[in-house]
């Protein structure tokens, strides 16, 4: 992408440009890393909170068939299965800030799994095709958006988004298990190993014995059973209250979907590690450690893959990409404003998203605005994805990730065409 961007930059007349964008790109995948220290340090403080009680291991036993299924590799009681669900719970919800860190946190397990570090495994690749194309219940970010521009329906993408990722996701799946079928590369699993001087326990071991690092674990007493039981009716006659306070439905339903998930979320992680005896708040810093390290670790690759966003986009080679396609998308029915949505939401999130904003601000209730939300509500960065993932466990060689994620990516775009064309 670089090289290409300089050849096109010195043809156009655009290499102040080009140079101007790679300090500047440089410096935001800086302070992206930085600004996701906070929010991988809270969630995976929550997240070990949650380990340490016994909360993954519970939820793995209940959608064990469907992931033993889908990742044989990976044994159904090890955390890295725990780790996978919550991620793609919080990605269907729509809590991308909350799903980062578990999809980290996954890939962290996975790797321990590994026995050709640096190389993605089978399990790897089919996770981050899964991730890059998860179903999206709740595009909450995508509908504020709508509602802020005066949309008069800011919901309406709910069924069109729903419908192209579980197209987009499936496609993932298809991909993935088929360039494992015919490929000639295999890549084995062993069982978890720990290091000599490892002395982390592991969480599935904690759940089994009913301990954790520190010490055995210590259910609360009475007093402080009743004291959280108290807590959370007051919380619910808070909900009762704002349901009967005279506030509009639709306003109040934006309000619990938008600001009420995430708390109550961080609330029942940490109230059911302190009914099963955990010491949370030891628990929560010690995870709120690692995700510190993981946060400064993937800045490299956060650098270096916006780095070569930036200057394709500066140099004008994007928008000669834009024309080129635009004959073959007119014949699709996709119009001309929403095709540049479509060629840059593999490849950076804030520029996908500026586009949207663009087009839904312009005219909030065309077919233009419609489709660009349902595509930003259905797809992914596939390309920031893969690079904060795999940079967080240092693969380099990705084998057949890329390809997966973008079959997914191209899916999941053609069928909010599609779905957009039968519901506007």
């Amino acid at each position: 992408m670089i090289l290409l961007a300089t050849v096109v930059a010195s043809y156009n007349g655009r290499m102040k440009q080009l140079v101007d964008a790679s300090f500047e790109s440089a410096k935001n995948s800086v302070n992206l890393a930085i600004g996701l220290i906070g929010v991988m340090a809270l969630w995976l403080g929550l997240m070990k909170v949650a380990e340490a009680g016994g909360l993954m291991r519970l939820i793995a036993r209940a959608i064990r068939p469907v992931m033993c299924r889908l990742f044989p590799d990976v044994p159904a009681e090890h955390p890295a299965m725990s780790a996978m669900i919550m991620n793609m719970s919080a990605n269907a919800l729509g809590l991308g800030n909350a799903a980062t860190p578990m999809g980290i946190k996954a890939m962290m397990e996975l790797d321990r799994l590994n026995p050709n570090k640096g190389e993605a495994t089978n399990a790897m690749c089919l996770f981050l095709a899964i991730n890059t194309s998860s179903v999206t219940v709740l595009p909450l970010g995508v509908i504020g958006v709508r509602a802020a521009a005066g949309a008069a329906e800011p919901a309406s993408i709910l069924i069109p988004s729903l419908v192209a990722t579980i197209c987009s996701t499936t496609m993932a799946i298809i991909a993935s298990k088929a360039f494992v079928r015919f490929s000639r590369h295999k890549t084995p699993i062993e069982t978890v190993s720990k290091d000599p001087g490892d002395t982390e326990q592991d969480p599935v071991a904690v759940c089994n014995g009913e301990k954790e690092a520190d010490g055995e674990l210590n259910p609360p007493g009475w007093i402080g059973r009743w004291a959280v039981i108290l807590t959370v009716l007051a919380f619910a006659g808070g909900a009762v209250f704002r349901l009967t306070a005279g506030t509009d439905w639709r306003d109040l339903a934006g309000e619990i979907l938008s600001y009420w998930l995430v708390p109550v979320i961080m609330c029942s992680l940490l109230l059911f590690g302190y009914f099963r005896g955990v010491r949370v708040y030891e628990a929560a810093t010690t995870g709120a450690k690692e995700g510190f390290q993981v946060a400064v670790k993937i800045i490299p690759f956060l650098v270096m893959i916006m780095v070569a966003i930036g200057m394709f986009r500066a140099s004008g080679a994007f928008d000669l990409m834009v024309s080129a396609f635009q004959p073959l998308t007119s014949m699709i029915g996709m119009p001309a404003d929403a095709l540049p949505m479509a060629l840059m939401r593999p490849l950076s999130g804030s520029g996908a998203f500026g586009i949207m904003s663009e087009i839904v601000s312009h005219a909030p209730d065309s077919f233009s605005s419609f489709l660009v939300s349902t595509m930003q509500g259905s797809t992914e960065t596939t390309f920031y994805v893969l690079a904060v993932y795999f940079g967080a466990v240092g693969v380099v060689r990705t084998r057949h990730a890329v390809a997966a994620a973008l079959l997914a990516d191209m899916t999941g775009i053609l069928m909010a065409l599609v779905m957009c064309h039968i519901m506007f």
